[in-house]
């Protein structure tokens, strides 16, 4: 039996050999004679090739007697391989009769008591006749032909060059064969050593081998010796593809079981492991849980699953937050409301001034609540301008019910599932934001606060916000609120919901429906003195660890800052300037100058540099055409100007100001209107078509808009027209119709508010908004007086005098 060596392992014994055939050692061989009598080696796995040098292991005493014998004379003998290698004690019969001459390059006693001799086969030969058996085989024989050179041709090229190359990947992908064999196909020279020596690697049965040896014609060799390498190339593949797929996960199996048996082994000796505890915990906490039927079922079938999962499963951990949620959230768990009224009016009033209709309101529900312990909170929304406090009202309201609180913006919310959550199947799923703040707060009561819930996105490709909305803000729904993560009905009803807003003109009318509407408009300058004077410079000085002795400021001061310094509805801006003041007078106290601790005009010159601001104050009433009107803006109300000019022309109509539609149509209705009824204003219709119209609103930069300036532009074509003064003082607001009547116009108590910062004293109004003037309080509209209009004749009436401007335009000519 034999077995194959490596290469390195010839070569780092003292051979006196090199195992691969030049070209001139091949034509040596070919010239050599063969003898005419050989003893006879038989070889059972095997079969030797002419070039070949192989290893074989000695075990047979004739076979060991015959090599030594060899090996002290000429050192040549006959290899043939068996025919069943099986047989122990070949015959005659049992041998091949196509054999290999080869010559004994040395003999190597192994520890093991094994004789190996090392042979390289020279030529190939046939037996012609059994000479002796014993002690051993000795043979006459014949040189077997000698193979046809090889054809000279391109064809022939390829097939040599494919057997190269396929037996150098066999050797890169077989773990059985040295990779410095690769080396020794690369120096092969010639063409047939290489066929031989590949043939003599092949992982092929000797009865194949044998038939490659015997085969005379050179090119049939190459085509099967190529065959067979190539099929041996694919069940390399094949194999390496297997193992490859097997030992991956087998790898995975084995590191993932050696490791989880140390854990828990670690954890049985600690006492228990994580996955024990955490069921464990888990069960302690919903033993405390004052759960429904559905969810307590819900949580103890979702708990038995967590115990069927493996810790090291990836759904483990999604289960795990899941359970953990359905524990922590504050399932009928209230905090007790404090019901003292008196108690509520103190903390309303220390938070804020002013807000009477809100502070009301609360005061309202909270008697109700005193009464019926059990009603529904009611779902408000503040709408007003910014910096007036709707935010930070919304935390008095909580302390003075002794509840938890919450805040939330929905500003730029544009995903329904950041309201209801996602399906927990989703990697990533969280519970959405209304359930993940209740689970901070602990309660099932808090005063939750939805900020800009005008500013939330519309139906998107994410959904619709404003849709999930209107269940979380409806209180008959909101008691079954539908968590797509909890996959349960959970109970928002005892939730006081405020939202805010600075404009209702963006909220879904559906949304805007269930909500209870509280307007909150901006300040007095007295108001928002006031306000500086409770909150704000408190505030501030406490923030720049300024004493109240150190900065000092007074009531003008204060004034001085509101007015020339600020314009907003809110008092946000005024808390800067006041903060910006505060930190210069803090370089002063911090570096130990000297400074004066009572603030001045001109230290306010120099800090805040030169007035920005502009009183707002009604024009005098020299000039034809020129009337003041009221305005509604985002930072509250103002007074703006409407300009009448007439030239020569052909009647037509210019509108500049940055106007919007709906204002151009105001004008066009109320020019439209002064045509049709020029006789109650003693104006010659003809003058319509000579005299071209320009009506300017000033500030062209602002965009205005808003049919509220119909009155005004009516008034002031019917000043141009008729050259007559417009009452000195006066403003007005309303919009006109085609048939002369004054309807009603929002924003009534801001526009009040401008009229009083601009010392106008009388105010024009349509009758419809009376009820608005009363619901304001005295303090607001002190010194204004008010006349109600039903229609346009009743404007002219009120708002003209008599009295024509000095030099009139001489509009009939």
């Amino acid at each position: 039996m034999n077995e194959f060596i490596g290469l390195a392992d010839i070569v780092d014994q003292e051979t006196e050999f090199f195992p691969l055939l030049s070209s001139e050692d091949e034509e040596i061989m070919q010239a050599e004679e063969v003898p005419e009598e050989l003893p006879i080696l038989p070889l059972r796995n095997t079969v030797l090739f002419p070039g070949v040098v192989i290893p074989i292991t000695v075990g047979r005493d004739k076979s060991i007697k015959l090599i030594r014998e060899a090996y002290k004379g000429t050192k040549t003998i006959g290899v043939t391989a068996q025919k069943v290698a099986d047989v122990e004690d070949p015959t005659v019969n049992d041998l091949n009769k196509i054999g290999t001459v080869a010559r004994l390059i040395k003999i190597l006693q192994m520890p093991d008591g094994n004789t190996t001799a090392i042979i390289q086969g020279k030529k190939r030969f046939e037996i012609n006749e059994i000479t002796q058996e014993d002690p051993y085989f000795k043979a006459k024989v014949s040189a077997f032909e000698n193979l046809e050179s090889h054809p000279e041709n391109e064809e022939y090229k390829a097939l040599m060059s494919s057997v190269k190359d396929l037996a150098i990947q066999i050797i890169e992908k077989s773990p059985a064969i040295p990779s410095e064999a690769v080396f020794a196909i690369n120096n092969i020279e010639s063409e047939i050593f290489l066929l031989n020596f590949v043939s003599s690697n092949l992982n092929v049965d000797n009865d194949t081998k044998q038939r490659l040896l015997e085969m005379s014609e050179i090119e049939p060799r190459a085509k099967l010796v190529l065959e067979l390498l190539t099929k041996e190339l694919q069940m390399l593949e094949l194999k390496y593809d297997i193992q490859k797929k097997v030992k991956v996960d087998m790898d995975k199996q084995q590191r993932d079981f050696m490791l989880n048996q140390q854990l828990k082994t670690i954890q049985d000796e600690l006492g228990g492991g994580p996955h024990d505890v955490d069921i464990k915990s888990l069960k302690e906490k919903a033993a405390k849980k004052k759960w429904t039927k559905e969810v307590k079922e819900n949580f103890e079938n979702e708990l038995r699953r967590l115990q069927r999962m493996h810790p090291s499963a990836a759904e483990h951990s999604i289960q795990l937050n899941y359970l953990e949620l359905v524990v922590e959230l504050p399932w009928g768990e209230f905090t007790k409301d404090n019901l003292d009224l008196n108690h509520a009016k103190k903390v309303l009033e220390n938070d804020h001034y002013g807000l009477e209709k809100i502070k009301e309101r609360i005061i309202e529900y909270l008697a109700v609540l005193k009464l019926k312990n059990d009603m529904k909170s009611p779902i408000l929304c503040f709408v007003g301008p910014p910096g007036v406090g709707k935010t930070s009202l919304g935390k008095s309201i909580a302390n003075a019910l002794g509840r938890k609180y919450v805040r939330m913006s929905l500003g730029g919310v544009r995903d329904e599932s950041e309201l209801r959550g996602h399906r927990k199947t989703y990697i990533g799923a969280m519970p959405g934001r209304i359930i993940q703040n209740l689970k901070k707060v602990k309660a099932s009561n808090p005063v939750f606060m939805l900020d800009e819930v005008d500013k939330v996105s519309g139906n998107t490709y994410s959904g619709d916000p404003q849709a999930a909305l209107l269940e979380i803000l409806d209180p008959e729904q909101n008691s079954t609120f539908y968590d797509n993560y909890l996959e349960m009905e959970y109970d928002l009803s005892s939730i006081m919901f405020i939202a805010t807003a600075n404009t209702l003109s963006t909220i879904h009318p559906a949304l805007r429906d269930r909500m209870e509407i509280i307007d909150l408009s901006g300040y007095l300058v007295e108001e928002k003195v006031e306000i500086a004077k409770r909150h704000l410079l408190p505030k501030q000085l406490k923030e720049h660890g300024v004493k109240k002795s150190q900065v000092r400021f007074s009531k003008q001061i204060l004034e001085s800052i509101v007015e020339d310094h600020t314009r907003e509805a809110g008092v946000r801006t005024l808390e800067k300037q006041i903060a910006k003041v505060i930190r210069n007078r803090a370089k002063f106290i911090a570096t130990e100058e000297e400074y004066n601790e009572k603030i001045s005009k001109e230290d306010l010159q120099k800090i805040l540099g030169p007035p920005q601001f502009q009183k707002d104050k009604a024009i005098s009433n020299d000039v034809a055409g020129v009337v003041t009107g009221l305005a509604w803006t985002a930072v509250g109300g103002e007074i703006l100007f409407i300009e009448v000019s007439l030239s020569k022309g052909k009647g037509l109509l210019k509108l500049t100001g940055n106007l919007g539609d709906v204002m151009k149509e105001s004008a066009i209705i109320a020019l439209e209107y002064l045509k049709s009824h020029s006789a109650q204003l003693d104006i010659d219709p003809d003058v319509f078509e000579k005299w071209n119209v320009h009506i300017h609103v000033p500030e062209g930069a602002t965009p205005k808009d808003g049919p509220s300036a119909g009155v005004t532009m009516l008034t002031a074509l019917a000043s141009a027209f008729t050259q007559r003064k417009v009452k000195a003082k006066l403003a007005m607001t309303g919009e006109i119709t085609l048939r002369g009547k004054v309807l009603p116009v929002g924003g009534i108590k801001d526009k009040m508010l401008a009229a009083r910062r601009a010392k106008v004293k009388d105010i024009l109004l349509s009758k419809e908004n009376e009820k608005d003037i009363g619901e304001i309080k005295e303090e607001y509209i002190k010194g204004l007086n008010f006349t109600y209009l039903d229609n346009m004749t009743e404007v002219f009436d009120h708002a003209l005098l008599k009295e024509k401007v000095k030099n009139p335009l001489k509009i009939e000519e």
